[in-house]
Order: C-alpha cells, then sequence, then structure tokens
C-alpha cells in the first residue's frame, strides 16, 4: 500500500542542525514519508533538497510551478542515520502549511528553546533559524 502524504505524520520535518560557523548552516533533516536523513551541508542545499522533498510528497501542493533556467540535475543519494533526531546545536520542527507566492507558509517550533513561531516566508523562517542559533547558543 502506497504512503498517503496529507496524513499528520507527515506534515512535520524534523531539522537538525550540527554546525552553524560563519553562517554557514550543516545537518540533517528527515520526513516519515522518505523514510531517510537527508544531509544538507549549507542554506541554499537545506532548501533545495526540503523543496524537492515536498514535490516528492506532493505536499504541501506548490500554488505555483517552480521557474527554472534549465532542467534540475539529479540529487545526492539519501543517507540513513539510526541516532535520535537531535541536533548538535538546534533541533528544529518545520511545518509547512502552504507553498504559496513561490515561497512556504508554516510554523517552526526550536525545540531545545521549548518556543514555537509562525513564518510566512522562507526568509523569515531563516531569521528565526539564525536568531536560535546565534542568540540562543550564546548563553
Amino acid at each position: 500500500m502506497a504512503k498517503q502524504a496529507w496524513r499528520n505524520q507527515y506534515r512535520t520535518i524534523t531539522v537538525c542542525v550540527d554546525s552553524y560557523a560563519n553562517g554557514v548552516l550543516n545537518g540533517r533533516f528527515y520526513n516519515p514519508y522518505s523514510d531517510c536523513w537527508v544531509p544538507f551541508q549549507c542554506l541554499t542545499q537545506f532548501l533545495k533538497k526540503m523543496e524537492d522533498a515536498m514535490e516528492e510528497m506532493a505536499f504541501p501542493r506548490a500554488f505555483s510551478e517552480t521557474r527554472t533556467f534549465a532542467p534540475s540535475p539529479t540529487t545526492d543519494p539519501e543517507y540513513t542515520e539510526d541516532t535520535a533526531p537531535v541536533g548538535k546545536l538546534a533541533t528544529f520542527a518545520l511545518r509547512i502549511l502552504f507553498r504559496q507566492n513561490a515561497s512556504w507558509q508554516g510554523s517552526v517550533s526550536w525545540l531545545e528553546g521549548r518556543q514555537e513561531e509562525s513564518f510566512r516566508s522562507v526568509l523569515e523562517l531563516v531569521l528565526l533559524m539564525d536568531n536560535a542559533l546565534t542568540c540562543g547558543n550564546a548563553e
């Protein structure tokens, strides 16, 4: 039986940040739909791989078609990991509810800081994560 991406368990993506040196995000994310961890070494990779994962699930559906200059290259192979979903620096739970206006809308929970905020765009999501990684770990 094929998985149904619209069930609640597929709505949350766990993001584990392992390092954040000079503003360069490094870590992995997980969604039960794909059953494997997806590594990323920078913000661009994180956003691109997240978008690819949502396209694969067809959830949430994009309001508009993604525009490109050329056909998308194949993605890097994904790997599995048996460790608990905790980043070395921080762990975030993303709930992307909509993909409208060529961006994402939803909520992000910073698990270690026990805080949750809504975001209206990818830029706002990035700024919230940056705030948790820079100000939250300065204590």
